[in-house]
């Protein structure tokens, strides 16, 4: 795992542990905001050389804005931060001070954010005019490795702005594309079934004809996708040896965050191997993927490393296939319990499983 994955790790943990407590605009910023501007991007929050809160750049006649956060970066404000409360959502509407200030100073980059979505913004489409779209966006309820490079990049350490700004025409493109993407495979839009149609169908695409095809070009979608998962599975597993790790519970000592395990009538099946070979498959950008083992035991199915209870890195709870559930680890081996859907659900939890599987490296 990188360093700035385990810096969001934990936030996005503090997060679960105090979501129910944070009401406010104020408790967003010391409980979630201020500790990504410290840890993540690491700008000191109690140095106004580095941050200055409440920042104040009168723009016309518009006197006494603020914007939340400057970043100071080589003596020139690099970042402005507009802060909103927790599950607030995020619209332009609300940045306007971030249009204003964007013009006026000499920073390049603008963040919006609630303490879980984090959009930032520069002026790809007209110099010195923040864009409509965010170029890179994060979320802690769902961090994505992919971009986290280029956020690093706007760390204090590591601050590349030139190689930011470089990426982000293609960046924002890819992160368009990939969002629109993920909205089809929850529900398929019209628009994209009837270009479908159009390839596929080879009469007239009449109302009732697109009524009846429309849900079996969305099942058609689903099995492609469920598909390439596994195509994935298998390019990341294929010289591991399948499931050849799949064992019996050895008679190891369990820690007090773990169960007995029960050996008596266990039968291993094939979700939970599926469910084994997934999180195998996403510890492998990691770590061995030979490291990671299934043993079964009557009531849950364990997800373990280096063949070790006391290394445990997820339960699978699938014994009533209509309520589906997945364990959970922290860095106290607490067990979280999480409802799921299908398998491929287990992919959200992804940065969960690194952190876990960190732990014990």
């Amino acid at each position: 795992m990188s360093d700035i994955e385990g810096k969001l790790s934990i936030i996005a943990r503090k997060l679960q542990q105090s979501r129910a407590l944070i009401e406010t605009e104020e408790a967003t910023k010391t409980t979630l905001i201020m500790p990504f501007i410290q840890s993540v991007l690491g700008f000191d929050v109690f140095d106004v050389h580095e941050v200055i809160p409440e920042f104040v750049a009168d723009v016309g006649l518009k006197k006494g804005e603020k914007v939340d956060f400057a970043i100071i970066k080589d003596e020139e404000i690099a970042i402005l931060i507009e802060c909103k409360k927790l599950n607030e959502p995020l619209t332009l509407e609300n940045a306007s001070q971030l249009y204003r200030y964007f013009h006026v100073t000499t920073a390049r980059i603008a963040v919006l954010t609630n303490g879980v979505e984090y959009r930032f913004y520069t002026d790809l489409d007209e110099p010195n005019k923040m864009d409509q779209r965010p170029f890179l966006e994060l979320n802690l309820d769902d961090i994505d490795t992919a971009n986290l490079a280029e956020l690093d990049k706007l760390s204090k350490p590591n601050f590349d702005l030139d190689s930011v700004l470089n990426a982000a025409e293609e960046l924002k493109y890819v992160s368009a594309a990939r969002r629109f993407f993920a909205n089809e495979a929850k529900t398929l839009s019209w628009d994209l079934a009837s270009l479908v149609l159009g390839q596929i169908y080879s009469g007239r695409l009449t109302q009732r004809v697109r009524e009846d095809l429309t849900p079996l070009v969305e099942k058609g979608f689903a099995h492609f996708l469920n598909d390439q998962a596994n195509n994935r599975l298998k390019a990341a597993l294929g010289a591991s040896g399948g499931t050849s790790d799949v064992r019996e519970a050895t008679q190891d000592e369990p820690t007090a965050a773990e169960e007995p395990l029960d050996d008596s009538g266990i039968e291993t099946t094939a979700e939970e191997i599926q469910g084994h070979m997934i999180i195998r498959a996403i510890l492998s950008q990691e770590l061995d993927p030979e490291r990671v083992v299934l043993r079964d035991n009557k009531t849950y199915c364990s997800i373990i490393l280096d063949d070790n209870n006391r290394k445990p890195i997820a339960r699978l709870r699938f014994n009533n296939a209509a309520k589906l559930r997945i364990g959970t680890f922290d860095a106290d081996k607490s067990e979280d319990l999480h409802e799921i859907e299908k398998l491929s659900d287990l992919y959200r939890h992804s940065s969960t499983f690194l952190a876990t599987a960190q732990n014990y490296a």
